[in-house]
Order: C-alpha cells, then sequence, then structure tokens
C-alpha cells in the first residue's frame, strides 16, 4: 500500500461525525441515494451504494455506509469464512468520502430524492437511530442483505405503502449467477472461484427486486420508483465521471491458459505410463489428495456456513472429498482391486456434472471442462492399470 492510499484511509477513518441526537433539519435539507462505480479490486468489483444527508444551515453533510465491518472483531477470518461477520453503518463526512473514490478513480453518481421534510425528517431519524451501537450491525448476505439492499428495504420500512415498487424497470431477468459474471470475467481467477465456490441455488432466475443486491440496479429502481404517487428522484448528477483503468487482460496470467496446461501435463504423463507399462503414483496422489480437498471445502461451505450461496453445490461431484482419503491408496505401488471401480467411478460422477450443466441445475465455469478432461482421462487410465500385472 502507498504512503499516500494510507495516508488517505487514515484521513478517511477520522472523518466520522457525531450527533448527540437526531437534530431538526431544516426546510435547506436534502436526501440523496449516493451510487459508485466499481473499482479494480474484486472487493470494490460490484460497486457501492449509501444515502447522504446534507443540511447547509447545520453544517450537515454525511453519508451513511452500510458496507464496512470491523477488521478487529475476535476469530475475524473464521466468522468471515463461515459468513458469521457481522456488517455495520458507518457514518462519514462526504466529502472525504468522495475523496476516497476520486483516488480510486470510480464514478459517483447522486440521486437527490424528492421529499418534504417530514418525509426528510423521518428517513434521518431511522439512519440516526440504526446508527446507534446497539442498532449499527446486522447479518451481511451478499445477495439479500448489503449495502445496495439496504437501501431499499430502508425506504420501505420508513415510507411503507407510500414508496411504489416498479417492478417492469428490467427489460430482461437473468441469474444470480449472470448478475455475478456482468461484473466478473469468467476468464479471471476470481471469477472461476465464484463459480467453484457457489452452488447451484445461484442458478435460479432472479426476481426484479433481488437484482438489487447490485448498486446498478437499485439505481434504475429509484429512477422509476413513486412516492406518494409521484417519481421519487427530483435530480439525478454525475458527482465523479472518472472510471478506473481498464487493465488489458494477460492471457498469460488466465486461469483458461494454466488449466490447459495442467491438461497436457496430465495427458502427456498418462501418454507415457501408458506406452511404458508404469505409473506415477505421485501424479495419482496429487490428483486425488487436491480434488478431495477441494470438494472437503465445498462441503464445508455448503452445510457449515451461514452463506446462502454456497448451498447445492454439485461441484463436489467431480471434486469429491473421500478422494483426500482415497489419494493414499492409489499412492501405493499397487493398491486393492476395487480402486478400477472407484476409478470408473469417478469417471461416472464427472458425467452426471455434465449432465447437470447441460439441464441446467447448475451452471459451471467453462474453465472446467480442462479439468475435467485430464480427470477422466487419468481415471481411464487408472481403471486400466489396474488390469495389467505387474505394473511398476
Amino acid at each position: 500500500m502507498t504512503l499516500k492510499k494510507l495516508l488517505l484511509l487514515l484521513l478517511c477513518g477520522f472523518s466520522f461525525l457525531g450527533f448527540s441526537q437526531a437534530p431538526e433539519l431544516t426546510p435547506l435539507s436534502k436526501i440523496s441515494v449516493v451510487t459508485c462505480g466499481p473499482g479494480s479490486e474484486l472487493y470494490s468489483t460490484f460497486g457501492h451504494s449509501a444515502i447522504r444527508i446534507e443540511d447547509a444551515s447545520l453544517g450537515i453533510n454525511a453519508i451513511y455506509n452500510y458496507g464496512t465491518f470491523d477488521f478487529t472483531t475476535p476469530n475475524f477470518y473464521m466468522k468471515f469464512t463461515r459468513g458469521k461477520l457481522d456488517y455495520t453503518l458507518a457514518r462519514q463526512s462526504f466529502p472525504y468520502f468522495l475523496k476516497e473514490y476520486k483516488y480510486e478513480n470510480r464514478w459517483v453518481k447522486s440521486q437527490k430524492l424528492e421529499l418534504t421534510l417530514t418525509e426528510r425528517q423521518e428517513l434521518f431519524n431511522f439512519l440516526e437511530n440504526n446508527y446507534l451501537p446497539e442498532n449499527r450491525d446486522y447479518k451481511y448476505d451478499f445477495f439479500y442483505n448489503n449495502c445496495a439492499t439496504k437501501i431499499w428495504d430502508i425506504l420501505k420500512e420508513v415510507y411503507g405503502d407510500k414508496l411504489v415498487f416498479d417492478k417492469n424497470y428490467l427489460n430482461e431477468l437473468y441469474t444470480h449467477r449472470q448478475l455475478i459474471r456482468q461484473k466478473v470475467r469468467i476468464n479471471s481467477w476470481s471469477g472461476f472461484g465464484i463459480d467453484l465456490a457457489l452452488g447451484s441455488v445461484i442458478d435460479d432466475v432472479a426476481t426484479a427486486k433481488e437484482h438489487m443486491f447490485l448498486p446498478d440496479y437499485i439505481l434504475e429502481q429509484l429512477n422509476v420508483a413513486q412516492l406518494n404517487g409521484k417519481p421519487l428522484v427530483e435530480q439525478s448528477t454525475v458527482l465523479l465521471k472518472q472510471a478506473p483503468k481498464e487493465t488489458s487482460s494477460n492471457f498469460f496470467l488466465s486461469p483458461e491458459l494454466w488449466l490447459i496446461v495442467f491438461l497436457i501435463i496430465v495427458l502427456t504423463l498418462t501418454y507415457f505410463d501408458f506406452k511404458n507399462n508404469t505409473r506415477r503414483r505421485w501424479l495419482d496422489f496429487t490428483l486425488f489428495f487436491s480434488t478431495g480437498l477441494i470438494g472437503l471445502l465445498i462441503i464445508f461451505l455448503w452445510f457449515f456456513t451461514d452463506h446462502s450461496a454456497t448451498a447445492g453445490n454439485f461441484n463436489f461431484l467431480w471434486a469429491f472429498p473421500p478422494n483426500l482419503i482415497i489419494a493414499f491408496v492409489v499412492a501405493q505401488k499397487r493398491g486393492p482391486n476395487w480402486i478400477a471401480k472407484y476409478a470408473i467411478f469417478l469417471a461416472g460422477l464427472i458425467i452426471i456434472s455434465g449432465l447437470l450443466w447441460m439441464l441446467g441445475v447448475q451452471l459451471f465455469s467453462p474453465l472446467i471442462l480442462a479439468i475435467w478432461a485430464a480427470l477422466i482421462a487419468r481415471y481411464l487410465f487408472l481403471f486400466w492399470s489396474y488390469h495389467k500385472p505387474k505394473i511398476a
């Protein structure tokens, strides 16, 4: 991290405002929803949403930000991994908030809400009450309870039936996975990891409201929503027009290249094993152990965490958890004969995975095909090798 970036973050950290209680807003007050564009880092890929309160008469220019968490939380990494980490509402000086996004070259748009003074006060009171230490923490969920979904949920809680959602603000509905892929490239390590970790539950078509876990869709909905029969948004303003510098994707660092290299290596070694009537036990151990370890992680994320998006993950079929133990069996010079049938069983699981993909039960990363091809080739060789006598 550069010194300039560190100083900026420290400056932002000391910019939190404090009110002993929610003051009475004046007629000069304004409330806006602020939407921020994506950044170059994975955590900022999806953008950000927040609520801004302004009142020049009272000297208030604050941003209410539901997208923060405390790194000093006890057992931080374990809670993060298990989906039990609470996110928190932060209140920050808006000018410093804007400086951070300017430094990161991210666009920022503002939608001023058409609210009466009474309605502005109601929303301000809600945010101030929500900012109390006993209220500011909430259970984060990437799809259903994040900084973007909070915007609509808060407005709905404050204004009730007076606020009307427009279900027709989209021309097309997408699945949750497709929505993620709008922001994360498939041929990237982050995209590959997301497709590996998230299950079939995200391959359902998201409702119009569920699209709003992405800030872009919150922005679109607010433009068409109505309050008291009138447009909710009075004015839209671009505060920052900049965007992160586009980094050309380096094919030599892409997962596509390295998975193809992996496939070529496995096929080449398997060919020479077949030709020379030998078996590289270290290769079988590595393939079995790694797939078993991945499968164990998938099962952990599915059953032992609070992450809603990791359920129903059929990646465990090709990354079969028992392989973690079988790895030590295939590492032997000559294991039991049932290993041959087990290898065919594993190949069958990969074929079943492909069928689930074709039927739309779960969409896998296209990059996984290289891994599947390598594994099937090695499993077929393993079946053959256990039927050959005196293998080295």
